[in-house]
């Protein structure tokens, strides 16, 4: 005893310790001096501590807050400021407000979210009985009783359950997006812990009960660690089979007692959780990098009317004149100071606020779509992070999980083949069997015939055996319910197992019952027990499974079930082989997953011999999965083909449609999963990712050095055949698909393969990673975002294994509608179906994308517009620093309320197409992918055009202003001075900038009118009542009187009708002939959604299937899936354990 003490005393620290993690079953004294974590989670962005100064990192990464902020300061120094000194402070400071209340808004949710997950409840030991505890206050040592259909509240080593020798069934759907149920079983020293006081008495103190556990680590996989029991000599080995994972949901169970290992952030599903990243669009880059644009011809602009001063002041007047002796090179510098807060507007403040107002209902145009709404799941999509939402407008690339967000993982059995003779169990007209013009037999027949030949037809002893070997050849455990026996569901280790084992039911054999040894089937109502004499299992190698069984007729039969490939060479007769393989291309054309059924009936005194070699196999201690594989292939030959199956693996709605169409929108789709190689490789057929067209360069290589030399092969003959080394020699080649398994895509992530993998990668149209790790998925997001310019990626998933890469793309979308689903609520966006992807990003996105370009350029050109003006003027008044515009009707107004309709109603209202033609012509994405809105050309090109608008509304309004001698007079005798002539001025500008909000709107709404027009006559009416009440309460005492000389005044109405106009011809001119001789692809579509032309172009798909005919035909024979997607063996020596006639205790 104290030995034992001393030992692990010396562990003491654990995890800081020697790499491992000393536990005290049910000992929390002795746990509570270890700095565990606890188990409370939060997935939030903010906490009360980090929101201050990670909003204010995020908000002044932003350069046009860092300048508007550097602004406001110097405005406080007396004497530099031309304007108000809170001019600038107070709108920045409104910007934030308003920034960080949308910030808390979202962040709270996801607060809401997790405190609702901590206050959840399970049952832990206290002394001797189970008490309900909060799942935050859940420490590592504590044991739990989890019941069925509750969800693990920490990862858990299973000690007994309600089951046969501690067996339980798990739906990780949540972690993987797998639905079906997976296996897991405690060691047989805590099988019988089936009681509370039986559990209370494995305490760490009185009996040394102790669990040497790894440390927390991201691998959902993999665990090791020890359980040492004072009852038991040495330590006992805990594998993953022990292992409950947190996220995971007990089924089919009614309880398990487990003690808890891992808590909280230590857990393995939030070890492979990131935190919540700050994202960045494409579009906001491009803002900040064009802010420090504007922020340098403002420096110009500042430096060049400095420089005017200066020489004013040395040689002008008051140098002449007022004798002024202030030192000048001190004043310059002041100067400098003085223009840039004069010239500060222009770069827009509101800006900011406005892209974040915009976005914000964009993402709720997004949550109320009714065509994303899923009424079965009572779902809507969500805009979880509305500042992303242009960033879907422009997306390269697409990285989707494959179960769970392109399949439903429910396997249905569809057709089957007996005797060269094809039966299916919806048999639709023109399917129906018949006899061609050659005498054959074509077509279906339904299931029931398959029944009825069972028992009279020609083969009815071959339909009869493949019936019976659906329904024995398998490691299936059915579940027999208490309350109504009649009702059975079937455990698997793939849903395509219990597919075939229900299938059989269907054809009318029956399986109810397991024991160690052997099975029992009801065929037709009849009882008939088959004796399990050995199980070859099936792995990725052999592609087939085996049972050898005792009839109850005393023959011994081999039953197997396999790819075609593997069984068709193990046939000793080729009777139905060619109906068969017929059938199986029939199959594989609509997408489903095939198997080929054989047997054989063996001889007592092979099967004697053999089962010795197989004994011999089964002992060995080096290599044992070979041994037993050769000996399986010594007894799997000469088998009689008796038919083949077809299983299909269903399809979410609209996966085909939506990945072709992203396809056709120029989005790259990669498929990233844990699946097997064969199972990704014919979803991919299915979900048309791949098609008969495509060519497969499959890379499985088992070392560094290999995987290398592939790669480079490879690369340089697609980069030979595509013409990039000599492009005189390129050639036509057929589209390309990667393939790759997780091993062997840890070698390419290397440093030294990871850039001429990436190369061939983004080279093939698609790729397919099977196989892979929630890190590896991640890893191959980053690579393609770190490394292809310009790229926007987009990651999608719906399970706990997919936030990695969801987090790492620049926009994740995950997939809800069912309960705890962790990656709807790490992800950005949320929709309940894959086919709501192809809307959200061809259009919302699309319209996203055009509304946000039109906005910011128009924002900038607005500005731009009205205060080069105060340049032009300083020019004119001797570079003062005296401003034309009074600071709070015209300056400070300018963007809160006489010129912010215009850019909101452009970003909100706007379309640049409808959703119909967004949908039908897919093509037009690639102006999103391209920046062809929004781009620093662009940017140039509305920069020169509103210096040009600035210049002719100054000139001509400068013109007008001094026709008469430098001065007008009113009709009153009232003399109009420089604010007279600065309102006249603005009320140009704002005309200039209405028509040109026309010109640049495609959609008019009764919004953009009121924004467009309604701003311009509020300034009329407005600003006159303002020149009155403003002096009079003693705020702007410089307009007073201006009223007459300007709006009493014809001129300046003549001004206000011309000037605009003048200014926007360019504009209009530039428009007419673009859009006449070199228009883009938006504007021909324009032109065939007013009109409603019909779309006449060729259906090429049915050109296309002609010619290529036969190569469909050979590939089809070449890449058929068959229906195994389980792992490699486990089963068998669990169904030898496992007696469904046993009572279960109940706890």
């Amino acid at each position: 005893m104290k030995a034992i003490d001393t030992y692990f005393n010396s562990n003491e620290g654990g995890d800081e310790g020697g790499g491992e993690r000393i536990i005290y079953l049910n000992d929390p004294i002795k746990n509570g001096t270890k700095k565990w974590l606890h188990n409370g989670i939060s997935t939030a962005k903010y906490n009360v501590l980090s929101f201050l100064p990670k909003f204010l990192f995020e908000q002044f990464s932003r350069y046009a807050n860092l300048f508007f902020l550097f602004t406001g300061i110097i405005q406080q120094i007396p004497g530099l400021s031309p304007t108000s000194r809170y001019g600038t402070l107070i709108p920045l400071g409104i910007v934030l407000l308003a920034s960080a209340f949308k910030e808390l808004v979202e962040d709270t949710k996801r607060h809401r979210q997790d405190a609702e997950v901590n206050a959840r409840y399970v049952k832990a030991l206290s002394g001797s009985t189970f008490v309900p505890k909060r799942w935050r206050d859940v420490v590592v040592g504590d044991i739990v009783r989890i019941e069925n259909s509750e969800f693990f509240p920490a990862d858990l080593i299973l000690l007994s359950s309600s089951e046969p020798d501690a067996l339980c069934y798990i739906e990780t759907s949540n972690l993987d997006g797998e639905t079906n149920l997976k296996i897991r079983q405690g060691i047989t020293e805590t099988a019988e812990v089936l009681t509370p006081e039986a559990a209370g008495r494995l305490h760490g103190m009185l009996q040394i009960c102790v669990i040497k556990s790894e440390l927390p680590n991201n691998s959902l996989y993999t665990y090791e660690g020890t359980l040492t029991l004072s009852t038991k000599s040495g330590a006992l080995p805990l594998s993953p089979q022990q292992l409950l994972l947190r996220g995971a949901q007990l089924r089919n169970t009614r309880w398990v007692y487990a003690i808890v290992v891992f808590t909280g952030h230590e857990t393995k599903l939030m070890r492979n959780a990131t935190a919540a990243p700050i994202k960045r669009t494409k579009v906001e880059r491009m803002v900040n990098t064009q802010i420090i644009y504007l922020f340098m011809i403002l420096l110009g602009m500042s430096l060049f009317c400095s420089v005017g001063a200066l020489v004013r002041s040395r040689y002008g007047f008051e140098s002449l004149v007022l004798l002024n002796e202030e030192n000048r090179w001190v004043r310059f510098a002041q100067n400098i100071l003085t223009y840039i807060i004069l010239f500060n507007n222009l770069i827009p403040l509101s800006l900011i606020v406005t892209m974040e107002f915009v976005k914000y209902v964009l993402g709720d145009l997004i949550n109320s779509d009714l065509d994303m709404y899923h009424s079965e799941s009572d779902t809507h999509a969500v805009a979880r992070t509305s500042s992303l939402v242009e960033e879907l407008g422009q997306v390269d690339y697409v990285f989707s999980d494959k179960t769970g967000t392109l399949t439903r993982n429910v396997m249905e059995f569809k057709m089957a083949s007996v005797a060269g003779r094809g039966y299916s169990e919806v048999v639709t007209d023109e399917k129906r069997a018949r006899i061609d013009e050659t005498g054959r037999e074509v077509g279906y027949h339904s299931f029931e015939v398959l029944k009825q030949h069972a028992k009279s037809g020609k083969h009815a002893e071959l339909v009869k055996e493949f019936v019976t070997l659906l329904a024995v050849c398998h490691t299936v455990i059915p579940e027999v319910s208490e309350e109504n026996p009649d009702q059975i569901t079937y455990q698997a280790s793939s849903p395509d197992e219990a597919a075939l084992v229900k299938g059989a039911q269907l054809l009318g054999a029956t399986f109810h019952t397991r024991r160690p040894k052997s099975v029992t089937i009801a065929y037709e109502g009849v009882d008939e027990e088959y004796e399990i004499l050995n199980v070859n299992e099936f792995n990725s190698t052999r592609k087939r499974m085996s049972v050898l069984v005792r009839s109850p007729q005393g023959e011994v039969k081999l039953y197997v079930k396999g790819a075609d490939t593997v069984i068709l060479e193990r046939l000793g007769t080729q009777l139905f082989v060619e109906e068969t393989t017929q059938l199986l291309e029939e199959y594989a054309t609509e997408g489903l997953r095939t198997l080929c059924i054989a047997c054989r009936t063996i001889p007592d005194a092979e099967y004697a011999q053999w089962a010795r070699i197989y004994d011999q196999a089964a002992t060995t201690v080096n290599n044992r999965q070979t041994a037993l594989d050769s000996a399986a292939e010594l007894i799997e030959k000469d088998l009689r083909l008796l038919g083949a199956t077809a299983i299909e693996d269903k399809l979410q709605d609209g996966v085909p449609e939506t990945i072709h169409t992203l396809g056709e929108a120029g989005i790259k789709v990669w498929v990233l999963t844990g699946d097997r190689q064969e199972t990704a490789i014919n979803i991919g057929y299915s979900c048309r990712l791949l098609n008969v067209e495509t060519t497969l360069m499959v890379c499985n290589e088992g070392t560094h050095m290999e995987t290398k030399a592939w790669v480079r092969n490879k690369l340089e003959a697609v980069r030979s055949g595509m013409g990039l080394v000599n492009p005189s020699k390129g050639m036509d080649v057929e589209p390309l698909a990667l393939v790759i398994d997780g091993r062997t895509l840890d070698f390419a992530l290397e440093d030294d393969i990871k850039l001429d993998f990436l190369e061939l990668a983004t080279l093939c149209r698609s790729v397919v990673c099977c196989r892979v790790s929630p890190l590896q998925k991640a890893l191959v997001v980053k690579l393609v975002r770190k490394n292809v310019t310009g790229s926007i990626t987009l990651a999608i998933g719906d399970g706990a294994n997919d936030v990695g890469m969801i987090q790492a793309a620049h926009v994740g979308v995950g997939i809800s509608g069912q309960e705890g689903l962790q990656a709807a609520r790490s992800a950005d966006f949320s929709i309940a179906q894959f086919r709501y992807l192809r809307k959200l990003i061809l259009v919302h996105g699309g319209w996203a994308y055009s509304r946000m370009s039109k906005m910011i350029l128009y924002s900038y050109y607005k500005n731009i517009c009205l205060y080069m003006i105060q340049f032009w003027f300083a020019i004119d008044n001797g570079f003062s620093g005296q401003t034309l515009f009074e600071t709070w009707s015209s300056v400070s107004s300018y963007n809160v309320l006489w010129a912010v309709a215009q850019p909101i109603a452009i970003g909100i209202f706007d379309q640049h197409l409808s959703a119909r033609m967004l949908d039908r012509y897919p093509q037009l994405y690639r102006l999103g992918q391209l920046s062809t809105f929004y781009n620093h050309r662009v940017f140039l090109g509305w920069l020169i055009n509103s210096f040009f608008h600035s210049a002719i509304i100054y000139y001509c309004w400068r013109a007008i202003w001094t026709g008469s001698g430098g001065m007008y007079i009113g009709a009153q005798g009232i003399t109009g001075d420089n604010w007279a002539w600065g309102a006249c001025v603005f009320a140009g500008v704002l005309g200039v900038i209405g028509i040109k909000a026309g010109l640049v709107v495609d959609w008019w709404t009764k919004v953009t009118w009121l924004a467009v027009v309604g701003s311009f006559l509020a300034l009329l009416v407005l600003f006159p009542l303002y020149v009155i009440i403003g002096p009079a309460i003693h705020v702007s005492p410089e307009v007073y009187g201006i009223n007459p000389p300007v709006f009493g005044n014809l001129v300046f109405w003549l001004g206000l009708l011309l000037i605009p106009i003048l200014s926007n011809l360019r504009d209009f001119t530039w428009k007419y002939l673009k859009r006449s001789y070199t228009p883009l692809s938006y504007h021909i579509i324009q032109e065939v959604q007013k009109y409603n032309i019909p779309d006449y172009r060729p259906r090429q798909e049915w050109f296309r299937k002609a010619v290529h005919k036969m190569r469909m035909i050979q590939r089809l024979k070449r890449q058929r899936g068959f229906a195994f997607s389980q792992g490699d063996g486990g089963q068998a020596g669990l169904i030898r354990v496992y007696d469904t006639t046993r009572r279960k205790p109940r706890g």
